[in-house]
């Protein structure tokens, strides 16, 4: 019994100690295999950490798990594709090369090399063996160009190719009307710079829309204007002698000429008229320079009839009340020569047989290459009674001007703004008044004179004009030795009148 046990325990003792081997063995063989797994895995990791970590980019741009020389490859490969401009319907490819565009590489795959370095090898592998993500790091694009190559690009390339200038609006031929203006497009450089920088910057948005401005049409030169005018006078067939004087009132520019049938008389010194009813501006400035603060009833009425009904007797009436009795027309000739207007001059009253003060000569009416027989009694020129009219503008507009210097004290702005709406009252629908639209306001003063058997030689209309192009003064003298058929004359200078009408007033482009 006592053998049979021994044997027993004996037995168990072999078997534990064989099952101790085993389990000593099988435990070194999973240490020898992690071991083995781990140098993989850190042979793996090493060989992996030579590239950039995953998780990086390099503006925007993946580079994980590239080498420097393909991540380089791959920024070159994005940042020189084109540029695409567009101009309106036209595009414009540009090469970032051509402006300068260069990628700094040094200085990104250097940081992108620094933020591979940055954890320390053994806690990058232990991140690595529990698979964790790699930190998530994008590297700023670092880049150059020209400013200076891209607006030369830009001005050389595309504005000069694309850009279209406007164009100014010109004379329909053989009429008096205006074909409107086109209006152009240019290329705003300056805006044009920041979207084409961002471009250049960006790997998805490579395209520009240029930024482009719209030119207004320029205006016809006056010049052109003039030519317009006597142009406008030929195709009339008009034979007798034109004059013709036009102010731009805020500019200053003028047109001024002398014509007969295309033969153009030269200046200085201008050819004289006989001033006709025009002559009552005039009377109408030195009555104003002797009124005091205060205007009668009959003064007033005098007024309006001699500008607005053209009476003469009212013109005598406020000469010999207000001015002088006895020389009343000699003392506005004065006033117009105070006013440096060397031509214009009344030499006598308007009653039928009133005598002849005082024979004027002028540099004008000494001329003997052309006659206009003006008559000795009351002469202008186109020149001088637009002048006259501007001075009259001038003063009612801003208070200062000739006027106001030649009689400091005796003539003020509000009496200067009375004797506009003393023209503004002359309602004739003919002549200068004739070619404006409806509605336009004209202050002016219209005169024509028939000799004894009732046949115009002389035909004048003086005027400033309100529009909403702007204002300006227009006077037109006309004199034909052997008669004025009146309306040929009167569609003459009323083509004449709307041609600068719509001068000024252009249709819309």
């Amino acid at each position: 019994m006592v053998s049979f046990l021994c044997i027993t325990h004996i037995g168990e003792i072999v078997r534990y100690r064989g099952s101790f081997s085993f389990l000593r063995w099988g435990s070194l063989l999973l240490v020898l295999v992690a071991v083995v797994m781990t140098v993989l895995q850190l042979v793996r990791f090493s060989r992996m950490r030579a590239y950039l970590p995953a998780g990086l980019t390099i503006a925007g741009i993946p580079v994980g798990n590239l080498d420097r020389e393909q991540a380089a490859d791959r920024l070159l490969e994005v940042f020189t594709q084109p540029i695409q401009l567009t101009y309106n319907q036209a595009i414009i490819q540009i090469d970032p090369r051509t402006i300068g565009f260069e990628l700094d590489l040094d200085t990104m795959l250097t940081a992108a090399d620094q933020v591979r370095t940055q954890q320390p090898f053994w806690q990058a592998f232990w991140d690595y063996l529990w698979g964790r993500p790699s930190q998530e790091t994008d590297i700023p694009l670092a880049s150059t160009y020209s400013e200076d190559r891209l607006r030369a690009y830009l001005e050389s390339e595309v504005a000069s190719r694309y850009d279209q200038p406007a164009t100014a609006a010109r004379p329909v031929i053989g009429t008096v009307n205006f074909e409107a203006g086109v209006e152009g497009t240019v290329l705003d450089i300056d805006k044009a710079m920041l979207p084409i920088e961002n471009a250049l910057h960006s790997t998805t948005q490579r395209m520009v829309s240029l930024p482009l401005e719209r030119t207004s049409p320029s205006h016809p030169s006056f010049a052109n204007l003039g030519v317009l005018l006597q142009q406008t006078i030929e195709l009339s067939s008009f034979d007798g002698i034109v004059g013709l004087y036009l102010s731009d009132l805020r500019s200053g520019q003028e047109i001024r000429f002398t014509i007969q049938q295309g033969t153009e008389f030269s200046y200085p010194p201008d050819v004289v008229f006989t001033a006709s009813s025009t002559i009552k501006i005039p009377i109408m400035v030195s009555v104003y320079r002797r009124l005091g603060d205060q205007i009668s009833s009959d003064i007033s009425k005098n007024l309006e009839d001699m500008i607005a009904r053209s009476i003469n007797s009212a013109s005598d009436w406020l000469m010999e009340r207000i001015i002088d009795p006895g020389s009343g027309p000699l003392l506005v000739a004065k006033d117009m020569q105070t006013l440096g207007l060397q031509n214009t001059f009344l030499a006598g009253y308007f009653y039928e047989g009133a005598p002849l003060l005082d024979r004027i000569s002028t540099p004008g009416n000494q001329r003997t290459d052309v006659d206009t027989d003006p008559d000795p009694y009351n002469q202008t020129t186109p020149l001088e009674m637009g002048m006259l009219l501007a001075d009259i503008y001038q003063c009612a507009s801003s208070g200062n001007g000739n006027l106001i210097a030649a009689f400091p004290g005796e003539i003020s702005q509000s009496e200067c703004q009375m004797m506009i709406d003393n023209l503004l009252q002359d309602k004739t629908a003919r002549l200068i008044e004739a070619g404006l639209p409806d509605g336009t306001n004209i202050a002016h003063k219209h005169g024509w004179v028939t000799d004894a058997y009732g046949i115009i030689h002389d035909m004048s209309d003086a005027a400033i004009i309100y529009t909403p192009g702007g204002n300006y003064v227009l006077t037109v003298f006309l004199y034909d030795a052997e008669q004025i058929i009146f309306d040929p004359a009167n569609e003459m200078v009323k083509n004449i009148s709307r041609a600068v009408y719509n001068y000024y007033n252009l249709p819309e482009p």
